[in-house]
């Protein structure tokens, strides 16, 4: 198993959110979170990513992260993009590159460059580009490249399709399918587009008021018109 969360529980300040969340993304595979706005995905992720206080278990490749700083897990293999995308505006697009590799003391740097300019085509001909004139969608394009550049074997992405016109949002789930396909890299992903996220995704999680509700294959999930009702809202 990839990540496992047992326990977990997480809030701001004396405010709690999260109320003991138990939940698994395996090898190479897509895990939703889904649920309205308040239900605690955002926290779920944040906490993951020790940037807010949590307790619980979390096991990333069999280690242990919980506890630990968020640099320490990045390093451990976890990337975020976060909602909002997390782009450094001010920089180019080859900046946000090299920043996403920073980390790296390996010699494949460039040939990652060209497997990402391989995904995002638009993000080779914006290279020089200052990030923050880019589209919305190819910022997001950008934010998603940046986190692959880690090499994580955790992708933790909320809300992809966020603002994005609906062309747009299919090309990145298809470009998230084939990170999915290629393998290598698990995905917990937080996204309001339930239809979408339960066609990507092996399995979901139903989130309301910081509890899972509903957990399951996601194309069961998918098929349940009560649940599409209760929770889903389609």
């Amino acid at each position: 198993m990839l990540l496992e969360v047992k326990g977990l529980r997480a809030g701001y300040g004396q405010t709690h959110v999260l109320h003991g969340l138990d939940f698994v993304v395996e090898d190479g595979g897509v895990t939703a979170l889904l649920g309205a706005n308040g239900a605690g995905k955002t926290t779920t992720l944040r906490a993951i990513c020790a940037m807010i206080r949590t307790e619980g278990e979390i096991t990333l490749n069999g280690e242990r992260i919980d506890g630990r700083a968020t640099e320490d897990i990045v390093r451990r293999g976890l990337a975020h993009v976060p909602d909002g995308r997390g782009t450094f505006m001010e920089l180019s697009v080859e900046e946000n590159f090299r920043l996403g590799a920073y980390t790296r003391r390996d010699r494949e740097v460039q040939a990652d460059f060209e497997r990402m300019f391989g995904m995002f085509p638009r993000l080779k001909q914006r290279w020089k580009q200052q990030a923050g004139t880019l589209s919305g969608g190819e910022q997001q394009m950008l934010a998603i490249a940046r986190a692959l550049l880690l090499r994580p074997k955790l992708l933790l992405l909320d809300e992809p399709s966020f603002g994005l016109a609906p062309l747009i949002v299919q090309e990145i789930f298809g470009i998230m399918r084939r990170i999915r396909d290629e393998g290598g890299v698990g995905i917990l992903l937080v996204e309001q587009n339930a239809n979408l996220a339960l066609e990507l995704a092996d399995r979901a999680y139903l989130l309301e008021t910081g509890r899972i509700v509903v957990s399951g294959p996601a194309a069961e999930i998918r098929q349940d018109e009560s649940i599409r009702r209760s929770y889903l809202g389609y």
